[in-house]
């Protein structure tokens, strides 16, 4: 001790000669546990990559003359990135539209029109819809689609008990059941002018009727081909396919690719593979390669075909789930192979990202609730040209929400959940 106070800084230097040595011991405890991390990492292979989502809260801005929005059952974007949104305007309730009571009960809220546009700022540019001179409106719509030529496509799956009685409202437990009221599929300009009406109230004969539809879910039109794809849907077991055009029958199918048989199917059970769709055939979506994903929803199933009807692969999602079923609609991402599928589930409340080869889950995003990044059945879902997607919310959910693509990065988790912004 007497020799450490003689020698201050010869008891400094061996101080820090301890410390050096200990913090040597020790970085190189943690740098042979890293070397053993990675080793492990590299030999289970590459990390897991995929699209990363935020939330974007703020979008859309609100709605003006107090406008109020129903089950928003519909999403396309056009080719100026504008996002258009149909919903239900009937059926909300009282307390919702004070104004329309008789008298009125106070000055907020009024049903937004069934139509409404909105620019990638969430902007509203127009609005328009509902019954009209020439033709018949859905009296529960169902779907929206902007083709390559800018027109605009409707269809719908309201029921009545019989013609000229009064229609039943929208419920997913009566599929099938009563009278099908829409029959038919409509055609649009972007204005709202009417074209063209396929089909009739009360028409649909059954998934083999080849001028009428019954209760179709969602279309699109190939630009290749200006063929009109139909989901039809909730009353018919069948993707069908027409001229865009004139409307002309070209050719239909069921299940991998089988002629459709409406037999009623016992309820869906896990591990179930039937032969037919169940209803509804929800969603069709086609890909750059000229692939067609149809979504069998409560069959919780994707399946793949040819645009000519020949069947390819099959995928399930989440195939425990009952009741809606797990696969509302998909759509394709945008980068130049489109290499990942974006799946609604509207009974688990996610989206879902696959790998579009394999079909395989690689993450999703979402949760049940009512904040922003939150689902309430999740219905339809499109991506921009920049990659953000778009969804919408069906029954009480009644709102759009966007996603701002935040490029590729290694998976955090299975379920990501709330993707809120981070900064």
């Amino acid at each position: 001790m007497k020799n450490a106070m003689r020698y201050p800084r010869l008891l400094q230097a061996c101080r820090y000669g301890l410390i050096l040595t200990s913090a040597v011991v020790v970085i190189g405890v943690f740098s042979g546990a890293a070397d053993k991390e990675r080793k492990e990492v590299a030999a289970k292979g590459p990390a897991v990559v995929a699209p990363r989502f935020e939330v974007d809260p703020m979008w859309p801005k609100p709605l003006p003359n107090h406008w109020i929005l129903g089950q928003v059952i519909g999403v396309d974007v056009d080719a100026e990135d504008n996002v258009w949104i149909i919903h239900r305007n009937t059926g909300l309730d009282p307390k919702e539209v004070y104004p329309t009571l008789n008298p009125p009960a106070s000055e907020c809220c009024i049903p937004a029109p069934p139509v409404l546009v909105f620019n990638s700022k969430g902007e509203l540019l127009r609005s328009w819809g509902g019954p009209g001179k020439g033709y018949d409106w859905p009296s529960s719509n169902h779907g929206i689609t902007v083709d390559y030529k800018g027109n605009v496509w409707i269809g719908g799956n309201g029921r009545g008990q019989t013609p000229g009685e009064a229609l039943l409202p929208h419920d997913e437990s009566a599929m099938g059941q009563g009278f099908v009221h829409d029959s038919m599929v409509l055609k649009f300009t972007a204005t709202g002018k009417f074209l063209m009406q396929i089909g009739k109230p009360f028409g649909g004969k059954g998934s083999n009727d080849l001028e009428n539809f019954k209760l179709p879910a969602k279309m699109l039109v190939d630009a290749k081909t200006n063929e009109l794809y139909v989901a039809d849907g909730y009353g018919n077991r069948r993707v069908i396919v027409l001229d865009a055009d004139t409307g002309a029958y070209k050719r239909h199918w069921g299940a991998y690719g089988n002629k459709p048989d409406d037999t009623q199917l016992p309820a869906y059970k896990a591990g179930d593979k039937p032969k037919q769709f169940r209803m509804p055939v929800h969603a069709v979506t086609l890909s750059e390669d000229r692939l067609l994903y149809v979504c069998d929803r409560t069959n919780d199933r994707i399946q793949v075909f040819k645009t000519d009807g020949t069947f390819v692969k099959e995928a399930w999602i989440k195939p425990a789930t009952l009741g809606d079923g797990s696969t509302f609609d998909i759509a394709l991402s945008r980068d130049p192979g489109q290499k990942y599928l974006y799946v609604a589930d509207g009974s688990n409340q996610q989206v879902h990202i696959l790998d579009r080869a394999s079909l395989e889950i690689l993450t999703a995003f979402g949760d049940g609730g009512r904040q922003p990044g939150q689902f309430y059945a999740v219905h339809s879902i499109v991506t921009d040209s920049k990659g953000n997607i778009y969804t919408t919310e069906t029954y009480h959910g009644r709102r759009v929400q966007k996603f701002v693509y935040q490029g590729l990065e290694p998976v955090p988790a299975k379920s990501q959940g709330t993707v809120w912004p981070k900064r």
